[in-house]
């Protein structure tokens, strides 16, 4: 079958499964004896909550961070050259799903019986200091710390005028290094961290960009295309591992906004279709 065949048919599948979908959810809002429809979402927070292996690549993350921090350190004692022209070491780092887990938060919306992303619930949750530390989090933190090296959070949240002291509060709730005002940056109205990065990479000399998102890493990846976000990272390929390290997030994310055009879609029928021709790969 040619591929033209195969994407047409894997379409028609698509929209069967969205049909059957609809009706399901539809019979289990009449009819309390019905069948509940299976979340979309519950491979993947499954695979959040119980996979050692999203434990380990977060530890494998941050064990990569450690070795750049003592080759960058080991590269200045050669060179005799401590202050870096002035400049002490650091790291940037996003906070959620980065340092602190939404694990609990995603258990929480499932249980719900919600589809989708839902405000509401995440702000009360981070309120709540619902977080916890992502696997060798603190440690790397406190490592980086013992070492002279200062990190510094930059994250996107909007819950209100206290957005800046939650976040904080949530940072030192898991005993995370670093974790005050002078270190912390939350950004309410934008995504785009690039211009707080780029006030901290002025002052300091940045090891590596830590985060979950390619967004946490460089604007121009904000991008409502599949394939060219994919293109954009693979043309930056060399830099991952090394300036930039990629924490697992297989539940929300700009990866999202590549399929949706926006990053938290509302769950309506058309939302259902098009994650469904997204995990078929049909969606560019």
């Amino acid at each position: 079958m040619g591929a033209f065949g195969r994407r047409a048919m894997l379409t028609g599948l698509a929209g069967s499964s969205l049909a059957l979908a609809t009706q399901a959810s539809a019979r289990a809002a009449t009819d309390p004896d019905a069948e509940a429809v299976q979340n979309l979402y519950s491979a993947a927070v499954a695979w959040r909550v119980t996979a050692a292996e999203r434990d380990m690549l977060y530890v494998q993350a941050f064990n990569i961070a450690r070795d750049r921090l003592d080759a960058r350190l080991r590269e200045r004692e050669r060179e005799h050259d401590h202050r870096h022209h002035g400049k002490r070491l650091a790291f940037i780092c996003d906070i959620d799903d980065t340092v602190l887990s939404s694990n609990a938060y995603w258990s929480a919306l499932l249980a719900a019986g919600k589809q989708a992303f839902d405000d509401d619930l995440w702000d009360q949750w981070v309120r709540d200091n619902g977080p916890t530390a992502t696997p060798g989090a603190v440690e790397f933190t406190h490592y980086a710390k013992k070492r002279g090296v200062e990190i510094f959070y930059v994250s996107s949240r909007d819950q209100g005028p206290d957005t800046q002291s939650i976040g904080v509060a949530n940072l030192r709730h898991v005993g995370l290094a670093y974790a005050d005002d002078a270190h912390v940056t939350m950004l309410r109205d934008s995504s785009n961290k690039e211009p707080t990065q780029q006030a901290i990479a002025e002052k300091y000399d940045v090891i590596s960009y830590l985060g979950d998102n390619l967004n946490d890493f460089r604007r121009r990846y904000y991008v409502t295309s599949v394939d060219q976000r994919r293109a954009l990272a693979t043309e930056d390929a060399a830099h991952f591992g090394r300036d930039f390290i990629v924490f697992p997030n297989d539940t929300d994310g700009h990866w999202l906004r590549a399929i949706f055009g926006v990053s938290e879609p509302a769950d309506t029928p058309e939302y259902r279709a098009r994650m469904l021709l997204a995990a078929e790969g049909l969606v560019t």
